[in-house]
């Protein structure tokens, strides 16, 4: 793994143990998909990242510098890089101290495409209702650590959550969409959830798209369903349920657009 460090916008050679991503899980974070050099997200990443340190009132870096900074990680595979925004250095106690945000840019394999469509499991760990942060991609992910441990121990790779009420919200690593009464579906994310990138990209090409409330029988019945992130883009479920979803001609379609739009996901 090739990785580096920043303090505002100069390069440090190590992570501080004070560092408020590590003593709080301040901050946010960011994972985008790489070829052949180039970063093709990268305006909608920078601009989600931006607009959650605002929320949060992170200092931000000069733009500029972190993406030339990330080109230079990068060779012509496809690869991952991940950004982390942290508050940067401080002392004991929650109260922020003004200073340098921390930047990290690190440089990771693509995970190996998928052999199958997936079987999902119904992890028990609920999404925590929590409005002031939802939609941020934020540090504190110990729900989805949580479920994807229930996904490894049950013998799955991926799974659902739903939020306190039982409201289907996402996957472990990525959002769902729906297919059903000739639309397409995906959870409202206003109370809790990552708005993600692979997610905001598939509501600007669909037409009749549907964001409201989703529920776990409306998935299991369903007449296609996927989750997407911005890593693997479109990932086709088989087993939503205990009953397989046969493909349907309207996820066959949105899957040729979305590679037509972003031919970068072919890439392997």
């Amino acid at each position: 793994m090739s990785a580096l460090i920043f303090r505002g916008n100069d390069p440090i050679q190590a992570l501080s143990v004070q560092d408020r991503g590590l003593m709080y899980g301040d901050g946010l974070f960011e994972t985008l998909r790489a070829s052949g050099g180039e970063l093709p997200w990268w305006p909608a990443h920078w601009r989600r990242l931006k607009g959650g340190a605002e929320r949060l009132g992170l200092p931000l870096p000069d733009e500029g510098v972190i993406h030339a900074a990330a080109r230079e990680l990068l060779d012509v595979r496809p690869q991952v890089l991940k950004i982390i925004l942290t508050r940067g250095e401080s002392g004991r106690g929650y109260l922020p101290v003004a200073g340098p945000s921390t930047c990290i840019l690190s440089v990771h394999p693509l995970p190996p495409p998928m052999a199958e469509p997936l079987r999902l499991h119904w992890c028990t760990t609920p999404v925590a209702q929590q409005p002031v942060l939802a939609g941020m991609k934020h540090l504190n992910r110990l729900e989805n650590v949580l479920a994807r441990r229930e996904c490894a121990d049950a013998g799955f790779a991926e799974g659902l959550m739903c939020d306190g009420d039982g409201q289907v919200i996402c996957a472990t690593a990525g959002n769902v969409f729906l297919y059903f009464d000739g639309h397409w579906h995906t959870p409202d994310l206003a109370r809790c959830g990552i708005a993600g990138i692979a997610r905001e990209k598939l509501l600007a090409m669909l037409e009749d798209v549907r964001v409201a409330p989703v529920t776990r029988d409306q998935v299991e019945n369903a007449d296609a369903v996927f989750l997407c992130n911005a890593v693997r883009g479109i990932m086709e479920v088989r087993y939503p349920g205990s009953v397989p979803v046969i493909g349907h001609a309207a996820l066959a379609a949105l899957q040729q657009r979305f590679l037509a739009a972003h031919p970068f996901f072919a890439d392997e």
